[in-house]
């Protein structure tokens, strides 16, 4: 299998006034192409600091970080955001649609800052929300959706540009339990299709879904077990 993420001796500081606060304190990490992974780990672990330097919204303070053999460790801004929109899809527990913008366009707009025709974009993004379950759905504003339809939306613009991962933070921390099965089901078919999904949650049953769980404490990898 190849790696789609290589991690070697992560770690981030943060200076709070006189201090430096050590969040990662050298975490090794490799994540095969096509796995689906739980991150845990309790408040103040390092989950979501890891989880934003995986999705390229942070860089490391030491060491490398490979994404589908590119070392994205010490990129501009810019490039870590071409990078974003390319290969990373994200899903977050508050949705992030744009509220005027129909089901159709928020889902079509990774597309349009990856530079695709108008045409390319809607045939694409019609396809995805197919996919999601929203074939009916596709011109309609998220108010106008369910907690679990806008869930849906989100999940297909995270999809639209092929991304090598899915990034999922808590997805199901807004929903009914109802609904939390629903969206849960929808990743367990995204990951059989081929995808590498990488959930963040602090649920039980959530990471039960994923076949590999990796928790982390104070800044270090506590356990990492895969399940299947």
């Amino acid at each position: 299998m190849s790696l789609v993420i290589n991690i070697n001796g992560i770690r981030r500081d943060f200076p709070l006034g006189q201090e430096i606060v050590k969040v990662l304190k050298g975490i090794d990490l490799e994540i095969e192409t096509g796995e689906y992974v739980a991150l845990m780990g309790p408040s103040g672990s390092g989950k979501s600091t890891l989880m934003n330097l995986l999705g390229c919204l942070d860089t490391p303070t030491a060491g490398s970080y490979f994404l589908n053999g590119q070392d994205v460790s010490n990129m501009t801004q810019d490039e870590l955001a071409e990078i974003r929109n390319k290969e990373i899809g994200f899903v977050f527990q508050t949705f992030n649609l744009l509220p005027r913008t129909t089901a159709l366009d928020n889902v079509a707009l990774p597309m349009v800052y990856a530079g695709a025709s108008k045409a390319e974009r809607t045939k694409r993004a019609e396809e995805v929300l197919t996919d999601v379950g929203l074939a009916d759905r596709m011109d309609h504003r998220p108010n106008q959706l369910s907690g679990g339809q806008r869930q849906r939306v989100a999940v297909g613009r995270a999809l639209v540009n092929k991304p090598s991962i899915i990034l999922a933070d808590e997805p199901t921390g807004n929903l009914d339990s109802k609904t939390s099965v629903e969206i849960m089901a929808l990743f367990d078919e995204i990951h059989a299709q081929g995808n590498t999904v990488i959930l963040v949650t602090h649920e039980e049953d959530i990471a039960a879904h994923a076949h590999r769980v990796i928790r982390l404490r104070d800044g270090l990898v506590e356990s990492d077990i895969r399940n299947r």
